[in-house]
């Protein structure tokens, strides 16, 4: 008898053993599915080329404007969703709430009842000018002189410099006058050091003067009152962007 209780104790601690854990406990309550992580909508324009953005059959494909949203969405905890909208029409979409942030953006391009972070991203805009040509010292001296722009865009500085001697010659985007330059179709440009630095990275030539600077600015992000987003902290990732070095290694890959 004492044989046989001890093998059925023993059988009884090996049974217990080989259950799992959760099965001793029937009423305990299994753990909530995490929540799904919520999206941050990234509105992009379709006047926007590279190194801005490489739009391809209406979907960002690459770019400064899909590197940057999608640093801003990793430091705010969410995935990054992006749209692309005619200019003419992004504006509105964001106060509808199409979009939570639009970025590279100055205030007095986009009017409406946008909230707007801190400034952050520079740009200097410049005229180069072919060293075959006689290097403008001021922007009169560009005067009845054809200026490579982009269809579309306004040049207000030189417009008031100019009035009617300021000569247009339109291209479809920066990176096709700079072309233009570099094949001397035009003697100078209008443009930013960005694309500059982008054309010559991807194997332009430019035999150029030093740059005539036109102005410096730096450009914020667009925040929907609509949005799922609040302005406070959209600056906070990017100031996130600004400590961490995040966004001196996407505009350096660019450069």
């Amino acid at each position: 008898m004492k044989r046989c209780s001890w093998s059925v104790l023993l059988a009884m601690q090996l049974l217990c053993a080989a259950l799992p854990a959760h099965a001793s406990d029937p009423g305990e309550i299994p753990p909530a599915p995490s929540a799904p992580q919520q999206s941050l909508v990234v509105l992009v324009d379709t006047g926007s080329h590279m190194p801005l953005a490489d739009i391809r059959d209406g979907v960002l494909a690459a770019g400064l404007h899909r590197d940057l949203g999608a640093a801003i969405a990793e430091r705010l905890g969410r995935i990054p969703q992006f749209k692309v909208w005619p200019r003419k029409r992004i504006g509105h979409a964001l106060e509808q709430g199409e979009g939570d942030i639009l970025c590279l953006y100055m205030p007095e391009w986009l009017p409406g009842p946008l909230h707007w972070s801190m400034p952050f991203f520079p740009f200097t805009e410049v005229v180069i000018t072919r060293r075959s040509a006689r290097r403008p010292l001021a922007l009169a001296d560009l005067a009845d002189q054809q200026v490579g722009t982009v269809l579309g865009y306004v040049y207000p500085e030189l417009e008031h410099a100019l009035g009617k001697h300021f000569v247009r010659a339109d291209t479809a985007s920066g990176l096709n006058s700079l072309r233009k330059l570099e094949l001397g179709r035009v003697q100078h440009a209008e443009t930013t050091n960005l694309f500059v630095d982008y054309f010559l990275k991807q194997g332009g030539k430019l035999d150029i003067h030093p740059p005539l600077v036109v102005k410096t600015y730096r450009t914020l992000c667009a925040v929907s009152p609509r949005g799922s987003v609040a302005v406070d902290d959209v600056n906070r990732a990017i100031g996130q962007l600004l400590h961490d070095g995040g966004l001196a290694r996407i505009t350096a890959s660019y450069r």
